[in-house]
């Protein structure tokens, strides 16, 4: 006999939706609880079953051996429609299940246990079951067993929900913020060339490559889908090809850096330490238009990372010198402190350079 559909089904099944577990791929931590509930029952076949509206889905599945089947064979649909825990002692003295052609046949279910996979709302998205070919009762310790790993596959499902949930809020504020930096990034620019104060645009510059230091970082976060931390290549990509579009036609700028991740903060005091190192090197290193180089590097090494920025400026020739207080200097020592780190950055006969470790 056919169950019927749950007096809240469509209620029930957009709940079910909204977890987007249906037709995933199989994962070795379900795997793990129908394989314990198989072996402490004592029983050849344990179901994680999703009920879906014209077929029931296994999440996970040990002696088996398929993915899903209709419903019109589904004891689990009979049993989201009941008590938390059911238990079907022979299967062909019970109404439900006794025309069942899984039960009826020579070899076919004799036993039935399932615990219902309840959402935080109340509704049944299917059920953890034990199935055999003879008739049987689990023990107390058994059902208890049951119902506990059924709680438990619920807290997995519950928590890839909150988590999914929270990277699309945090993806959404990443957007927005780096819409906004971006904005602001476009009016400082507007008004710098409105103006033909040197200093006053060359200040106006800096607020601009630092707010589009942010506002990369930002977009990165969000590409991430809401992670809180960035692939350094890729960040690192983008935040020197946004000093390059700045930067006179005589500098090149390029980069080298490690496979690796970076928090969102240590990719932040990164972008800045970089920013302002090819600032500095752009302003003082290459007067009358002097060809140059400017050139990144970002390596991992027995767990720490190692920036080094140099390039092929003046350097302490020819009277060339950094200024320790300007506002520049004042930003990488702040930053290097968020890292728990000090810049050492010093001037060459070779040129400026620049090197920390984290």
């Amino acid at each position: 006999m056919r169950a019927n559909p749950h007096p809240q089904q469509d209620q029930r099944l957009r709940t079910l939706y909204g977890y987007d577990i249906l037709d995933t791929p199989r994962e070795r931590e379900f795997d793990e609880i129908v394989e314990l509930a198989a072996e402490i029952c004592d029983a050849p076949i344990s179901v994680i079953n999703l009920i879906d509206k014209d077929r029931q889905w296994f999440k996970a599945e040990v002696g088996l051996g398929a993915r899903e089947t209709p419903l019109d064979t589904s004891l689990c649909s009979h049993a989201i429609l009941e008590d938390p825990f059911v238990e079907i002692q022979d299967t062909l003295n019970d109404p439900r299940t006794a025309d069942n052609p899984l039960c009826i046949a020579g070899d076919g279910i004799r036993f039935y246990a399932g615990a219902l996979l309840l959402a935080p709302d109340g509704l049944p998205l299917g059920t953890l079951c034990i199935l055999d070919n003879k008739p049987r009762k689990l023990t107390a310790l058994q059902r208890k067993t049951v119902a506990v790993l059924a709680r438990q596959v619920m807290k997995q499902l519950d928590l890839r929900l909150a988590l999914r949930r929270q990277e699309v809020l945090m993806s959404e504020a990443d957007h927005r913020v780096k819409n906004s930096l971006q904005t602001l990034s476009a009016m400082v620019r507007l008004h710098a060339r409105q103006l033909d104060d040197k200093a006053t645009v060359d200040v106006l510059d800096g607020i601009q490559r630092r707010v589009n230091a942010m506002a990369t970082l930002h977009g990165e976060l969000q590409s991430g889908g809401g992670q809180d931390e960035v692939a350094a290549d890729k960040y690192l990509d983008k935040v020197v090809g946004l000093l390059q579009e700045t930067a006179p036609n005589h500098i090149k700028i390029s980069h080298v850096t490690d496979h690796a991740t970076l928090r969102s903060n240590t990719a932040s005091s990164l972008g800045l330490i970089i920013s302002e190192f090819a600032a500095n090197s752009i302003k003082h290193g290459f007067p009358d238009a002097v060809p140059g180089h400017i050139e990144i590097a970002l390596t991992l090494r027995d767990g720490r990372f190692n920036l080094d920025c140099k390039d092929n400026g003046i350097g302490s020739k020819n009277g060339g010198k950094r200024r320790p207080d300007s506002i520049g200097q004042t930003l990488m020592a702040a930053a290097a402190s968020q890292l728990d780190a000090q810049v050492d950055h010093r001037l060459t006969p070779e040129g400026s350079r620049l090197s920390l470790t984290f």
